[in-house]
């Protein structure tokens, strides 16, 4: 698996609707994630960060600006992404083994070979001994790594996480933290990763970029020098909590300031 995508985002712009209904979503979001990277976006409720991974992945068209990926344009979906939801995303009358084993379906290869590849990827995640299963008898958890599983195994340059440990309870949320970073660490996979959990964000990153408040702008970009690999007990790390306060206090500007406008109106 290789991670050499490098994404570049130069005034991006979306708007949804047109005159009096138009809302302007996203408005000259301009940042890059270079090659390898873990990069988190953060931010208020409704500030555009699903909608800026949206377009990422190629599911929606922006209405203005410029994004490539290794410097060719965003034209649709690719196989050069992978996406992850928060809903887990797998066909439900399919085993675990025949969910992965459908993210290969475009790839010009055998039988044999695609079954190899799901096998490899199922075991990554920890769930070998669950390849007959149906998502109705795993945990969510699991399902999340069935979702993982699918997205990496047709090795795309780059993996795109909308909030997809936003439905677990903390103790497996923080298993599946040190999952993908286990997994991220020994492929170095490009990451672009939404989330509104701040410790989440700092313990995974590179980078950490905070959005203001919709219409979504670049707020602040964070650099996590955060020594790999890491571990739960630095959460507790002054140089952890120092982090913490900064972009918790970035994003309260922004909330405040939502309030601030909700009330003139």
């Amino acid at each position: 698996m290789t991670g050499r995508a490098k994404l570049r985002a130069e005034g991006v712009r979306k708007v949804f609707g047109s005159g009096k209904g138009e809302l302007v979503a996203l408005d000259d979001v301009t940042m890059e994630v270079d090659e390898n990277e873990f990069i988190t976006i953060v931010g208020t409720s409704g500030c555009g960060k699903s909608t800026f991974l949206n377009i990422v992945a190629g599911l929606t068209e922006p209405t203005g600006g410029k994004l490539t990926i290794d410097g060719h344009a965003i034209s649709g979906p690719g196989l050069d992404r992978g996406m992850v939801f928060q809903s887990y995303s797998l066909f439900p009358w399919q085993t675990v083994l025949q969910n992965v084993v459908f993210g290969l379906a475009k790839k010009p290869m055998s039988r044999r070979k695609r079954l190899e590849i799901a096998e490899e990827h199922i075991a990554m995640v920890g769930l070998r001994g669950f390849e007959n299963s149906y998502p109705s008898q795993l945990s969510g958890g699991m399902q999340q790594r069935v979702a993982i599983a699918r997205a990496l195994a047709y090795n795309p340059s780059m993996l795109l996480m909308d909030e997809p440990f936003g439905a677990l309870d903390a103790q497996t949320r923080g298993l599946m933290q040190e999952l993908l970073l286990g997994v991220w660490e020994k492929h170095r996979i490009t990451v672009l990763f939404i989330t509104h959990d701040v410790d989440e964000a700092i313990f995974l990153s590179d980078r950490v970029y905070v959005m203001t408040a919709r219409p979504g702008r670049i707020k602040a970009e964070l650099p996590i020098t955060l020594p790999r690999p890491r571990d739960y007990e630095m959460q507790t790390a002054p140089e952890f909590v120092e982090i913490k306060r900064r972009i918790m206090a970035l994003i309260r500007e922004e909330s405040l300031r939502t309030i601030a406008r909700e009330e003139r109106l």
